[in-house]
């Protein structure tokens, strides 16, 4: 059987927003092409893009691996279904085991499915291991996701109210203050979540120091370390998981973004002792679906080739001294970092980042940082 695929996918002469819901204030461009670090709207202008689908774009925009990964895997098998085995799902799993510390792992299709099953995953460990131990110590600005629960766990300013009443068992403590993680931690706490650089706050670091007494305590109190490297991993930072830099070892992680270089595909992974998940209890539709993993398994190829990480650091060296010019010439702040997540510090982002855009380059905005993820 043959199927017409109608309208042409590049025609957007008849774009109109009417039918989406309004979740975001987008500005007027509408981009219809993408190649490397460059976006071309319809109307045939060129942006520099320093955000790539907020550090999502692993590759740059539309690599033609990705785009023949694609089509080849689509060609043979795309979805039987997450009750049966496919390789493309098991040899990426093989491949981020052997290159973590972690034993085991659950693909899902974002970044806050992927926490959401992080959050499980530690509630069962608790139920079995810790009289029914639930709650989590997050860190206030931490962000984890848009689900109920990942919005509960996150702590990001104003959205106390929203949704409420909020998903119970999540106290916040203060990033790099290890006397305030210790003041929360009751016989109800099973474990400890926060991203080793806090994206959404404004690529705010936790500290190597933080990172290893944070492991450190919670080795001791018998507590998971859960780290949130959906915006940190695959190769940001310039290591394939920025815990590496503090040498430590989680119990969890969550990965998300790059690891689909632009497909939605994320990744829960732990280790042997922590996998207490039953046939029942986790799963999805489209959770580790060979047409994702394919893709995966090439990005996955491509960042841990010899050099690729080395070309990242160097990019991100440049990148941030290019940043602390234009921030001295403009006196624009702060700019600090890892790699290829570098924010410079702007009084007045918004403003900003409404300027740059009709100069052709696009870059993102958070609270008075504006990052760049390159």
């Amino acid at each position: 059987m043959e199927f017409n695929c109608g309208t042409p996918l590049d025609d957007a002469a008849d774009f109109s927003p009417d039918a989406l819901m309004h979740v975001a204030d987008r500005p007027p461009p509408v981009f219809v092409r993408g190649q490397g670090s460059w976006l071309w709207d319809r109307e045939g202008r060129r942006y520099l893009d320093f955000v790539q689908g907020w550090a999502v774009n692993a590759l740059g925009h539309s690599p033609a691996l990705i785009a023949q990964t694609l089509a080849a895997q689509a060609a043979t098998l795309i979805s039987p279904g997450p009750g049966y085995w496919n390789a493309p799902s098991a040899r990426l799993a093989s491949r981020l085991v052997a290159h973590s510390c972690f034993d085991r792992v659950f693909f899902a299709s974002s970044g806050a499915e992927a926490n959401e099953g992080a959050i499980k995953l530690a509630r069962k460990f608790g139920a079995l291991h810790r009289d029914g131990a639930y709650e989590i110590i997050g860190f206030d600005q931490g962000f984890h996701g848009r689900t109920l629960a990942t919005m509960s766990a996150s702590g990001k300013p104003g959205w106390e109210a929203l949704f409420a009443p909020k998903v119970p068992g999540f106290p916040k403590a203060k990033l790099n203050d290890l006397a305030s993680v210790e003041v929360l931690i009751t016989g109800k706490t099973v474990a400890v979540m926060l991203e080793p650089i806090q994206g959404e706050a404004g690529v705010r670091p936790a500290s190597d120091e933080f990172l290893r007494d944070l492991r450190k305590l919670t080795r001791e109190r018998g507590l998971l370390l859960m780290c949130d490297e959906v915006q940190t991993g695959m190769g940001r930072t310039g290591k394939l998981f920025a815990h590496e830099y503090a040498g430590i070892e989680p119990d969890v992680m969550t990965l998300g973004k790059g690891i689909g270089g632009g497909v939605p595909l994320a990744a829960l992974l732990a280790s042997e002792e922590v996998c207490c998940f039953e046939p029942g209890d986790q799963g999805g539709t489209y959770n580790g679906n060979p047409l994702m993993a394919a893709v995966g398994e090439a990005v996955f190829g491509v960042i841990t080739a010899p050099g690729f990480l080395d070309e990242v650091v160097a990019g991100g060296e440049r990148l941030a001294a290019g940043l602390a010019q234009l921030s001295a010439r403009h006196a624009l702040g702060d700019v600090r970092g890892e790699s290829c997540l570098e924010p410079c510090e702007v009084e007045h982002a918004a403003r900003v980042t409404r300027h740059v855009s009709p100069r052709s380059r696009v870059f993102g905005r958070a609270h008075s940082r504006v990052p760049c993820a390159p």
